[in-house]
C-alpha cells in the first residue's frame, strides 16, 4: 500500500490540522492525524473529540483504498521542513510502520488502527443553515473574538453569538464589561435561530478563512455544527445554553457624539494607560469643545499622566470613566480611519462605531462605564 504527493501541500494541510489536537488527550489515538486513501485523494482528519477538521488532497498517484493513524508531532516535524517535491508513502500493515522517501533519504513511523479513531457525531437532519461568504464569516469573528469571556459560571459569554433573525444575521460577543455586536443586513431568515460558538473553533475557522472568494455553509442544530469552506470541513461542539438579551444594553438616543482619529486615539490610549492603576485600569476621558483630554493616576506609586487631542464634538461637556486596555482592544479591532463615540450621559455604556461602516453591514462596539471621582 503506498501513495505519493506534493511535500508542500502535505505539510500547509498538516500545519493547519494540527491546530486541532491539544498537547494531552484523554485518549492516545487524539494525538494522531487520521490518513484515509480512496480514487486517488488523501482524506486527511484530526480531532479533539470535542472539534473534528477534515481535508483533502489529490495524490500524484496511489495502488488502492486504505486507512491507518499516525501521531502528529513527529510526522509534522519531518515533513514541514522540506522543500516541495514528492514524498512517497509505503505502509507495512504486519510490522505497523509506514517507510517515507523523498529526494535524498526516508524515514519510518509507527502507525495506528485507524478503526480506534472516534467517528464524529453526525449533523441532525433537521439542521439550520447559514451561507454567508468566506471573507465576511471571517472578518466578523476577528472582529469579535477579543471581547469573548472567560467565565466558568456563565460559559454561554466564552463563545461567539450567531443569531439569525428575519433582519439580519448578528454576531456578537461580549464579557460583561465590553461588547461586540455586527450585523449582516443581506443575510436573513424568516425562521429565527441562534448558537453559540466556541471560542477555540473560532479561533480555527479565524486562521483558516482567506479573503479569496467562495461561500462557507454552517450547518447546526441544538449541540453541534457543521462548517464547510474551501476543500475542508470543521464540525465543533457548540455551548449550550441561553444568551443574554444583548440589544437591551446597547444605549438609545445618544444624544453627545465625539469623531476622532482611531490611531491617534489608540497611540494616546497607548501612552496614557500605563499610569492607571493596575487593579482598575481606569481612564478618564473628558470631553469639552473640541478637545478630548485623557487622565490615568496611580497615587500609590505617584503615576499620573494627561494628554489631550483635537476632536469634533457635538454635545455637552462631559467626563467618563473607561477601562484603558479595554478601549484599546476596541480600538485596535475597528477597521477605519475615524471613529465615532456616542455617549448618553457618564453612567451609561459608550458605543463606538467606525464612522464607515461595511457594505450591508453594521458594527457597533460597547464600553461599560466606570466610576470616577471628579
Amino acid at each position: 500500500m503506498r501513495f505519493t504527493l506534493s511535500s508542500t501541500a502535505l505539510s500547509s494541510k498538516l500545519i493547519a490540522l494540527s491546530r486541532v489536537i491539544n498537547s494531552k488527550n484523554a485518549l492516545p489515538i487524539l494525538g494522531d492525524f487520521l490518513f484515509e486513501i480512496n480514487n486517488n485523494t488523501l482524506y486527511l482528519t484530526a480531532s479533539d473529540s470535542e472539534n473534528v477538521m477534515k481535508t483533502q488532497l489529490e495524490l500524484t498517484e496511489s495502488d488502492g483504498s486504505f486507512r491507518f493513524a499516525i501521531g502528529n508531532h513527529d510526522l509534522l516535524e519531518a515533513v514541514k521542513g522540506f522543500s516541495e517535491q514528492p514524498i512517497t508513502f509505503e505502509i507495512n500493515q504486519e510490522q505497523n510502520l509506514v517507510k517515507i522517501s523523498y529526494q535524498n533519504g526516508l524515514f519510518s513511523l509507527p502507525v495506528d488502527n485507524a478503526d480506534e479513531y472516534p467517528v464524529a457525531q453526525p449533523i441532525s437532519e433537521f439542521a439550520k443553515t447559514i451561507v454567508l461568504p468566506n471573507a465576511i464569516l471571517a472578518e466578523n469573528i476577528n472582529r469579535s473574538i477579543f471581547a469573548t469571556a472567560q467565565d466558568e459560571l456563565r460559559p454561554v459569554m466564552n463563545g461567539i453569538y450567531f443569531d439569525l433573525t428575519p433582519d439580519h444575521l448578528a454576531v456578537v460577543a461580549s464579557d460583561g464589561h465590553k461588547l461586540v455586536r455586527n450585523r449582516i443586513f443581506n443575510i436573513k431568515s424568516e425562521e429565527p435561530s441562534a448558537f453559540i460558538l466556541p471560542k477555540k473553533p473560532a479561533n480555527l475557522l479565524k486562521n483558516l478563512l482567506g479573503k479569496d472568494g467562495g461561500d462557507v455553509t454552517i450547518r447546526f442544530d441544538e449541540r453541534n455544527a457543521e462548517v464547510n469552506y474551501g476543500d475542508g470541513v470543521l464540525q465543533c461542539r457548540l455551548i449550550e445554553g441561553r444568551y443574554p438579551n444583548y440589544n437591551s444594553v446597547i444605549p438609545q438616543n445618544n444624544t453627545n457624539e465625539v469623531r476622532l482619529d482611531r490611531l491617534g486615539l489608540l497611540a494616546a490610549l497607548r501612552r496614557v494607560q500605563p499610569f492607571a492603576n493596575d487593579s482598575s485600569n481606569l481612564v478618564k476621558f473628558h470631553v469639552e469643545g473640541s478637545t478630548l483630554q485623557l487622565d490615568a493616576e496611580d497615587y500609590d506609586f505617584s503615576k499620573t499622566a494627561t494628554e489631550r487631542m483635537t476632536c469634533e464634538y457635538n454635545g455637552i461637556p462631559m467626563s467618563i470613566g473607561f477601562k484603558g486596555n479595554a478601549f484599546i482592544d476596541i480600538l485596535g479591532n475597528i477597521e477605519c480611519p475615524d471613529v465615532l463615540i456616542q455617549l448618553a450621559d457618564s453612567s451609561r455604556a459608550g458605543l463606538v462605531l467606525p464612522c464607515d461602516q461595511p457594505e450591508n453591514q453594521e458594527v457597533v462596539m460597547l464600553m461599560m462605564p466606570m466610576l470616577i471621582n471628579d
